[in-house]
């Protein structure tokens, strides 16, 4: 009865006719979440139909221009290259990691699509007090499409099925509620932990301080626990993941780092 069920399930792949690739699966660690059947091209492939979601949908997502903003993106970029030059990033040539700035000073939030499409809203750049902090905030966001959280996550929530039929061009309404979605996706308690981990590997290398993202959890705690991004809503709780990226941090060594907080303010400023 296994290898019956087995032989469905590859049946019911390659009957897509689509790059899925079962030597590339990936199962993620106990708790994780189940398996990804996706391969990176397909990542690649699915991130740029969501990209091109958003991107298209300016009353939902009004992106900042980067030529209005050059030196805005100029920044952010920088932080980018910074992160993608430590040395850990295990798909820093295969992902695009293009980068956009959502105009909403309500929205509290950044996110990563599958394939490295990364979306930052001006609500929580003028949030934060530090470069460190920010930092921090985008390495987690890029560990969970490095670490390819994200097809994982969506193909509990919508199926397998419905997944490869967006991948066939199929299946548009399901496309823009994915679009909507991920900027609220629940990621499994090991997805999470994870991805706070490879926040603070990310940045080590760097000239920051490696526990960014557990200062922006403790300035979310000191302001009375704001409402903010979907991964601070998914368990385990902020004291929590404070302490365990502090003590990742010191297995590292625990050499302190810079918080960059002056042209913080000044790229803030900047913004509209």
């Amino acid at each position: 009865m296994k290898h019956r069920k087995l032989y469905f399930l590859i049946g019911l792949i390659l009957s897509f006719g689509i790059t899925i690739s079962l030597s590339s699966c990936k199962k993620d660690k106990p708790g994780g979440g189940g398996i990804n059947f996706f391969s990176l091209e397909d990542d690649k492939a699915f991130g740029a139909q969501v990209a091109a979601e958003i991107e298209g949908d300016p009353d939902n997502y009004p992106i900042l221009d980067s030529s209005n903003y050059p030196e805005a993106y100029a920044y952010l970029y920088a932080i980018r290259d910074s992160i993608l030059e430590s040395g850990n990033v295990v798909h820093k040539d295969d992902f695009l990691w293009k980068l956009k700035i959502i105009e909403d000073d309500d929205v509290l939030n950044a996110f990563c699509t599958p394939g490295g499409y990364i979306y930052v809203y001006t609500g929580i750049i003028k949030y934060l007090d530090s470069e460190d902090q920010f930092t921090g905030v985008m390495g987690h966001e890029i560990a969970h499409a490095d670490e390819r959280h994200s097809t994982t996550a969506l193909t509990q929530q919508y199926g397998l099925d419905v997944l490869l039929s967006i991948l066939l061009g199929n299946n548009k309404g399901t496309l823009v509620q994915i679009a909507q979605n991920l900027v609220n996706l629940k990621y499994s308690r090991n997805n999470e932990s994870e991805s706070d981990m490879r926040s603070v590997e990310y940045l080590y290398p760097t000239a920051y301080d490696a526990r960014g993202a557990a200062r922006f959890f403790e300035k979310i705690q000191e302001s009375g626990g704001a409402s903010g991004p979907a991964f601070l809503s998914t368990h385990p709780d902020p004291e929590n993941r404070v302490e365990a990226i502090i003590a990742h941090w010191e297995t590292l060594g625990g050499n302190v780092g810079n918080k960059f907080e002056s042209r913080y303010s000044d790229f803030k400023n900047s913004l509209p």
